[in-house]
């Protein structure tokens, strides 16, 4: 199949792709980034906060914020976290009953309109606990969405050569990468944060939009045409292949229900177990990379103080550069390595042991000048170390979740 293919010209369902990518992981990034604009609207009375405040979000003489300033990050990564393992359950039967072009426009329209309504409620009051309570809907919202648009796409990615599960993988780094530089040209302006915010949701309207135009010209390109007729007949070659590689791993009584799978879809339940027992591996690998990336991202790592700024510029910009643009940078650089380097192999006993490895990562972060802390010490207070394991810590995170992403749906 890969010698009569047509090429993909100019690279556009690559960038397509690409621009997917990019918008599957921008919103909650954007979302993210801007926790100072949403804690700014839970002041009781509210004030005029401007961006060139620190993000650290608590005085040095002690903690003032209020009840719904103090829980919102926790909230806010409960409300996310809950409905995107949930909708990623779910997109492995609702697939078989929404087609993936209503799966994927619906999902990237309804998240659209929810950024929409977050721009104009920029300018809107609102009470503290309301806007809060709206705040939280849209967010369980958009990772609702989020998920099953994720989900979709990967499925579709892996109708196509492995290669082209790269530019998503490096169009969601790139939605992180992209979230803060903005929010440190926002730290730059001085402006106001209200201004910041509308600025930001807006283009985050504009992106989401680009990636629903790109989508729909996908099925007018002829490289994505011959892989999905191809896949469509079930005749090609390069499917017989990835055919006869998962029968030679199965025992000849396992055999039986692979063939229903691709001659009687009456029997989903069975096919999905054998097809999970050749990627289980790959599955974990991934749930374990992100379990330890999420549970110290942004949560401890944004709590780190400078040891050497001393009340100087670098204190408002140390965590923006230090944490969210270096984690995103360094997150996308480790995706896009997957494009021309693919080590270890699927079958490496390598590729698992050094997911595990990352889990080091956790009491390195701890053991940083992470404040307030009432019991452990502070055994790496130098910032260079915050940045040496900020480093490693995304670097890792986006090569090896984009080389098991890679390989699972191939």
């Amino acid at each position: 199949m890969t010698a009569n293919a047509p090429r993909d010209k100019y690279n556009a369902v690559w960038i397509i792709f690409f621009i997917l990518g990019l918008g599957t992981l921008l919103p909650w990034n954007f979302f993210m980034t801007a926790t100072m604009y949403f804690t700014s609207r839970l002041k009781d009375p509210p004030t005029d906060v401007l961006f060139n405040q620190t993000t650290n979000g608590t005085e040095e003489d002690g903690d003032t914020r209020n009840v719904l300033e103090s829980k919102f990050n926790n909230v806010m990564t409960l409300c996310a976290m809950v409905p995107l393992l949930i909708f990623t359950c779910l997109n492995s039967f609702i697939h078989q009953r929404i087609p993936q072009k209503l799966r994927i426009s619906g999902s990237l329209t309804v998240i659209f309109v929810v950024f929409l309504l977050t721009a104009i409620l920029v300018r809107v009051d609102v009470a503290p606990l309301p806007f809060f309570t709206l705040t939280m809907i849209k967010i369980i919202c958009i990772n609702s969405f989020g998920a099953i648009l994720q989900g979709s796409l990967f499925g579709l990615a892996g109708m196509l050569p492995a290669s082209y599960t790269t530019p998503i993988m490096s169009g969601q780094g790139l939605a992180g990468t992209f979230a803060a530089f903005s929010m440190i040209c926002a730290l730059a302006s001085g402006s106001a944060l209200q201004d910041s915010a509308f600025g930001y949701f807006i283009t985050a309207c504009v992106v989401i939009l680009l990636a629903i135009m790109s989508y729909l010209i996908l099925p007018r390109m002829e490289f994505f045409q011959y892989y999905m007729e191809n896949n469509g007949s079930r005749a090609a070659a390069a499917d017989e292949e990835n055919k006869m590689d998962l029968l030679k791993k199965e025992s000849p009584a396992e055999k039986r229900p692979v063939v229903s799978l691709t001659e009687d879809e009456a029997k989903p339940s069975v096919s999905v177990f054998n097809i999970f027992k050749q990627i289980w591996v790959m599955a974990l690998s991934v749930c374990f990379i992100f379990t330890v990336t999420i549970g110290t991202f942004p949560a401890v790592t944004v709590e780190v103080k400078s040891t050497v700024a001393d009340g100087g510029a670098w204190d408002t910009y140390f965590i923006p550069v230090s944490c969210f643009l270096l984690f995103n940078l360094m997150d996308w650089a480790g995706r896009s390595l997957t494009a021309v380097c693919m080590w270890p192999g699927k079958d490496s006993i390598w590729l698992p042991v050094l997911v595990g490895l990352r889990v080091v990562f956790i009491p390195l972060f701890m053991l940083c000048n992470v404040q307030p802390r009432h019991y452990l010490p502070v055994l790496f207070a130098h910032d260079a170390w915050y940045i040496i394991f900020m480093i490693f810590f995304s670097f890792s995170n986006g090569y090896l979740a984009s080389l098991c992403m890679c390989f699972g749906p191939k």
